[in-house]
């Protein structure tokens, strides 16, 4: 017997994803509706963080949600729904870059630091992160001149992140804009849990070089 339509359940919003997947496998479309819902916005930022062409994002993200549809038969919740989904747009990037012989050295093989260099396209129409957030919101009570200063501030953050090697952007991302645990980041890198450790202590340790050391500005060589 098919599970009761979740648009017409109140505690839609208190169900997990992995129960929503299940429901939905089960012939409940309302879940799916609750599911993109939840994850459609986060899902197209991590998209648009690793896609090195713009007019993949989208692309990639229509293809994620058309897999899951497909494969919804062959669902377990063996592991989080987050890590089940993001894994299928990974993959389908991988696909691509493969197809345009763009596939990088850090795509395939994960070494500890991740040094494969890798400068992918940021979408500077998406949503901050929370931890940019805070810097453009403390803006609004701001001068004009502040409200400048902190836009160039998280503009330089987002150029730092993007400058980054590909594994270490990719667990910096999925544990700050997509607020994963270290547990499902290391199932979408397929990469033991200490890996990423290693991976998001790199990344930061670049990001602290990068503004202890920045580049001098065109008036201070005039």
């Amino acid at each position: 017997m098919n599970s009761p339509d979740i648009s017409h359940l109140q505690q839609a919003n208190i169900l997990s994803d992995e129960d929503l997947m299940l429901r939905y496998c089960d012939g409940d479309f309302g879940a799916f509706k609750e599911l993109y819902q939840r994850h459609s916005k986060p899902l197209y930022r991590f998209i648009a963080w690793r896609s090195p062409r713009t007019e993949w994002v989208d692309e990639v993200m229509q293809d994620s949600w058309t897999a899951l549809h497909n494969a919804r038969a062959q669902y377990h919740p063996s592991a989080s729904f987050k890590t089940y989904l993001y894994q299928i747009a990974k993959n389908r990037l991988i696909d691509l870059m493969r197809q345009h012989q763009l596939v990088l050295a850090s795509d395939l093989v994960h070494d500890e630091a991740g040094d494969s260099a890798f400068v992918a396209y940021v979408d500077s129409t998406q949503t901050e992160p929370e931890y940019l957030q805070a810097t453009t919101n403390d803006a609004k009570a701001q001068n004009p001149e502040a409200q400048m200063m902190s836009k160039q501030q998280a503009q330089a953050l987002h150029q730092a992140i993007d400058q980054l090697p590909s594994v270490q952007k990719e667990a910096l991302v999925l544990q700050q804009f997509n607020d994963l645990s270290l547990e499902e980041i290391a199932q979408i890198s397929a990469v033991p849990v200490e890996t990423i450790k290693s991976r998001l202590r790199y990344a930061m340790q670049k990001l602290r070089q990068h503004f202890a050391n920045p580049e001098p500005r065109v008036e201070e060589l005039t």
